[in-house]
């Protein structure tokens, strides 16, 4: 086998890995949107003891992009997709604590009813985009489409405006009820690091622009 099938062999297997890491990520924020619908202790606990294997996922397949750089010493865009993947796999990784993050905040709010906030339907739609999100941006990476990759960020602005709102209703929640003050916060993390989810997969938008295109832009700025 020449050199060139072995490289393009081994590209393609990171590009297989990078798959399955995001499709595990993008179960495990299906299970903590369903745990949060169901109020299901169960599930949400599946999330947080699964978020060691999407760890060790990344780990190794940048260890294996690490090789692939050292020992093929690859130019063009085959190095940019090689340098991608750095930030695909940490930016992916980002996303899964988020997902725990979200599994974590299901969990407490099963022992409570909502009834001073009614977060649930704003934190729903938020992990639901950010799961076609994730998904868009990966499907965008495996066909090398930069505008697929720009189209699937803006969904970031769904994510935003839903955080938008929820913080406005929990502050005059607050200024009626102080005694809600440790709730509502409780709430406006979750609902800040759901946002911060959108950002990361903004970032993996970004670095496959940048693969494809061989240019930093930045989106959503």
């Amino acid at each position: 086998m020449s050199t060139r099938n072995i490289f393009s062999e081994e590209l393609s297997r990171l590009r297989h890995d990078i798959l399955s890491m995001a499709a595990r990520v993008e179960g495990n924020l299906g299970k903590a949107l369903s745990a949060l619908r169901t109020r299901n202790a169960e599930l949400a606990s599946e999330v947080r003891a699964d978020d060691s294997a999407v760890d060790a996922l990344q780990l190794q397949i940048e260890d294996d992009a690490a090789i692939v750089i050292a020992t093929q010493q690859p130019v063009a865009r085959d190095l940019r997709e090689l340098v991608s993947v750095f930030k695909l796999t940490s930016n992916i990784e980002r996303v899964g604590d988020h997902a725990v993050h979200l599994a974590r905040a299901a969990k407490k709010l099963a022992k409570a009813k909502d009834t001073s906030f009614h977060a649930q339907e704003h934190l729903e739609k938020m992990a639901e985009t950010g799961q076609i999100m994730l998904r868009a941006a990966i499907s965008a990476f495996m066909a090398k489409d930069a505008q697929a990759a720009r189209l699937a960020a803006a969904m970031d602005l769904k994510i935003d405006a839903e955080h938008k709102i929820l913080t406005e209703d929990i502050l005059k929640v607050m200024k009626k009820n102080s005694a809600l003050v440790k709730e509502a916060l409780q709430i406006l993390h979750t609902s800040n690091q759901l946002e911060r989810l959108g950002d990361h997969i903004t970032n993996i938008c970004e670095a496959v622009i940048y693969m494809i295109e061989g240019r930093h832009e930045g989106l959503n700025e």
